[in-house]
């Protein structure tokens, strides 16, 4: 297991991708606290699953919008655990619509969500990390950090401005003993946007774009989570990873 006796902090994780990416880091070997802001019943059950496995596992709620609940949400995983080895900032929000229809309160929503609450997560879980001299940080991106879409401005703008986070992320913390990188995930199938999915319309176009020619699922980006907080990705730091299926290629 490359995660042995490592605790991660995954935000978001009572679904989707974060679950996935929590419950992987269990398959290593980690201790891991599942995060949620509303979903208790369902980060309750993934921290179940976790101590199923033989690991250790609590669901601990926190807005990660909010610095107060960040605090809090911190507090309580350094006291059951005593440290955080790993962060995987994965809470995001989507909401698609044309341009002219963005209200500031959907603009303020996403970026809040996407970008602030990663700034705050991260400044929080890396002076807890600096103090120990040690520790991995994952972002979630997107690949609309590099690709633009139609409807989905906000999305993609807060997208970009996590990927150039992780990077000054990287080339700040590194002297800590810190390491910070991203994965870049393409069209996957979660409650943001299964609906979408469904629909031939917006199916079919996007898969023709997709040299795999598959729609992604949560599984299919843990692998490289797992990856880049273990040891086997030791020197790697400010990198990009694109899980997309191809379809970045184009």
């Amino acid at each position: 297991m490359k995660l042995q006796g490592r605790v991660a902090l995954v935000t978001g994780a009572g679904r989707g991708i974060g679950r996935a990416i929590a419950l992987r880091l269990g398959r290593e070997g980690s201790d891991v606290a599942v995060n949620y802001s509303k979903s208790k019943d369902a980060a309750e059950d993934v921290a179940r699953e976790i101590r199923h496995m033989g690991r250790r596992a609590i669901a601990v709620r926190g807005d990660v919008s909010d610095a107060a609940s960040v605090d809090s949400m911190v507090q309580a995983v350094r006291h059951e655990f005593g440290r955080i080895d790993i962060l995987v900032n994965n809470a995001g929000v989507l909401r698609r619509q044309a341009f002219f229809d963005i209200a500031l309160s959907d603009w303020d929503w996403t970026i809040g969500t996407n970008v602030r609450g990663v700034f705050i997560v991260s400044q929080r879980v890396a002076k807890v990390m600096r103090d120990q001299g040690a520790g991995t940080i994952v972002n979630v991106a997107s690949v609309f950090s590099r690709n633009a879409s139609p409807g989905a401005t906000a999305y993609a703008v807060s997208k970009a401005a996590v990927s150039m986070l992780t990077r000054q992320m990287a080339i700040e913390l590194a002297q800590y003993g810190i390491r910070v990188n991203e994965i870049n995930p393409g069209l996957t199938e979660t409650d943001l946007n299964r609906n979408d999915i469904a629909k031939p319309e917006f199916r079919e176009p996007r898969l023709a774009r997709i040299p795999l020619h598959r729609i992604g699922q949560p599984d299919d980006l843990a692998g490289a989570v797992a990856f880049l907080a273990s040891d086997d990705a030791g020197m790697i730091t400010g990198a990009s990873i694109f899980i997309d299926g191809g379809a970045s290629i184009w």
